[in-house]
């Protein structure tokens, strides 16, 4: 009929990519943090407990890898603005 509506595996493809795009910025975060494991077990166990108080263990292995990735991450910035400063 119209060739302008989307036909077969190429329509699939192209939805894939609109839900990639659409993805939580919160959630691309931790994934970059290498976190997502500590973050999935915090939600995990607020699912089963519906109580944050029973998840302190979890909250805080989760606040500990965040914490060391920030860490890590203005190591890398502090030192890519010294390299940058000696080379001018």
């Amino acid at each position: 009929m119209s060739a302008s509506v989307p036909q077969g595996h190429n329509w699939a493809q192209r939805v894939k990519k609109e839900d990639e795009e659409e993805e939580d910025p919160l959630d691309q975060l931790i994934s970059r943090s290498g976190c997502a494991a500590a973050h999935f077990a915090v939600q995990e166990c607020m699912a089963q407990h519906q109580d944050w108080r029973q998840c302190q263990p979890q909250v805080q292995a989760f606040r500990h890898c965040m914490n060391e990735q920030q860490a890590k991450r203005r190591e890398e910035l502090q030192r890519r603005k010294e390299q940058a400063s000696a080379h001018h």
